[in-house]
């Protein structure tokens, strides 16, 4: 019962006895209408038989009298057919006819029947001797009665057929949608019980468990599909958020130390030793350069999590690229680097103007710390192309570059290769950087310049819908 009250709370189950019903009315009701529509077309033609015929005996009637009547009715009688032909006298006695016994009353009101009535014929076979008909009587002057009438057994038995079949219909169409029921329902609870196994899974903490899929792509894989792609994007954010928090405690417990070192230090030198400005100052850069740790993750958080307000308007790329370029001439110069801008064409996207100048000033900024060194002939080429409804924006140099098995890893929040932790950062730049690229629905991807190392930021060009939807 238990299982019945389950399968019956099942949208498809319901649906489909809805379905059942509607089609059962539907089908009584078309049967009925065409058997009854059947019935009078062939109760009509009986009628304007016996019409037909009667008026033909009343022909005769006129031109030979009773006796003559009696006779062609007699004739008519013993002729094989499904007509009928009754005469008695006034007292109700057969005369003629082909009928041996008829219902009782038939003969006392005159004009056409109502119904179909019962009577027996003449026949050796006793199955064969009751029947139904229509009639209609007509009274002589001299108190003689005339029936002439057309079976109808053959009709009924066509009714009883139609009937009996409806109700057979009827009967394999219930079984057969409780066994449709049965299955499909029980297959949806099996599911709907794996599902809620593995969501119990998930609830109690293992993220690694996924919703089933079978693969029959009906709405439950494609329910199944999307939690799970759901499912693995908060493991991938969960993932980050502990690799951040872990690499937050490891990497700022080391400006924090050196903070309280240089404070316990300026506390115990002898008054006049130590000069305090110089001591706040120190404190002051740490303190600085925590901020800006912070400030890259809050704006990474919010541009990946979509809180950030990135308002895209369509602009010209390339005077993006030569204005933050135009503003690291003088740091390159004052470093040892020349900086060589290759963008000779206008590139249009939809973009926001701050987080692409803020990705080109990280990458540009990042070739300057880690690709310069003292012997000079340093070269930072910016360059921007359009290849296949995508702008690539690349900044290349000629430096040390990075090995290959370590491109995936610099794009990780906080990693540094083990030669530039003695340099300035943080390790966010590159996670900023490919923040922003899949905010406009691109990537950013590393590669070898032999030497050096070339960055491309790849996003949509104007006439392009990025990932997030948007038509520039």
């Amino acid at each position: 019962m238990e299982r019945l009250k389950a399968l019956m709370r099942l949208t498809a189950v319901r649906l489909s006895a809805v379905y059942l019903l509607l089609f059962a009315v539907f089908a009584v009701v078309l049967v009925v209408y065409v058997t009854a529509t059947a019935s009078s077309v062939l109760r009509s033609q009986s009628r304007a038989t016996i019409t037909e015929e009667i008026a033909e005996l009343a022909q005769v009637y006129q031109q030979t009298g009773i006796v003559g009547l009696v006779r062609s009715l007699d004739r008519r009688s013993r002729q094989p057919g499904a007509s009928l032909y009754l005469v008695t006298d006034a007292t109700g006695r057969i005369i003629a006819g082909n009928v041996e016994n008829l219902q009782p009353g038939i003969l006392d009101k005159p004009g056409f029947t109502e119904k179909s009535f019962a009577y027996e014929r003449f026949a050796e076979d006793v199955d064969d001797r009751y029947h139904v008909a229509v009639a209609e009587v007509v009274s002589l002057p001299n108190g003689m009665r005339i029936l002439v009438g057309r079976d109808q057994t053959d009709q009924e038995r066509f009714r009883q057929i139609v009937r009996n079949a409806l109700i057979l219909a009827l009967a394999l169409m219930g079984v057969g949608a409780l066994f449709a029921w049965f299955l499909v329902g029980r297959s949806a609870l099996q599911r709907l019980d794996r599902m809620a196994a593995s969501s119990a899974r998930i609830l109690s903490g293992d993220l690694t468990e996924r919703l089933p899929v079978t693969g029959a792509r009906d709405e439950f894989d494609r329910l199944s599909a999307n939690l799970n792609t759901l499912l693995a994007r908060v493991a991938l954010l969960q993932e980050g958020l502990r690799q951040v928090s872990d690499n937050i405690a490891h990497d700022l417990k080391t400006p924090l130390t050196r903070l309280r070192s240089r404070a316990e230090a300026a506390l115990a030198a002898p008054p006049g030793e130590s000069d305090p400005r110089q001591v706040l100052e120190g404190m002051i850069a740490e303190a600085d350069q925590m901020i800006r740790v912070f400030d890259a993750l809050l704006m990474i958080g919010r541009v990946e999590a979509g809180s950030h307000p990135v308002e895209k308007t369509e602009h010209d790329v390339s005077a993006i690229v030569a204005e933050v370029c135009e503003l690291y001439e003088p740091l390159a110069e004052d470093a040892g680097a020349r900086l060589v801008i290759d963008a000779p064409e206008p590139a249009r996207a939809a973009v926001s103007r701050e987080l692409i100048a803020q990705g080109l000033s990280n990458l540009i900024d990042n070739a300057l710390k880690y690709a310069v060194d003292e012997a000079g002939g340093t070269v930072i080429t910016v360059s921007l192309r359009r290849d296949d409804a995508m702008l690539r924006l690349s900044v290349a140099d000629n430096g040390r570059g990075i090995p290959a098995d370590k491109h995936d890893r610099v794009l990780e929040r906080f990693y540094r290769l083990d030669e530039s932790r003695s340099r300035p950062g943080s390790g966010l730049g590159l996670s900023l950087v490919q923040a922003i690229a899949r905010v406009h629905g691109g990537t950013l991807h590393l590669e070898d310049g032999a030497p050096g190392l070339i960055v491309t930021m790849a996003i949509p060009a104007a006439g392009k819908i990025s990932d997030d939807g948007e038509r520039p």
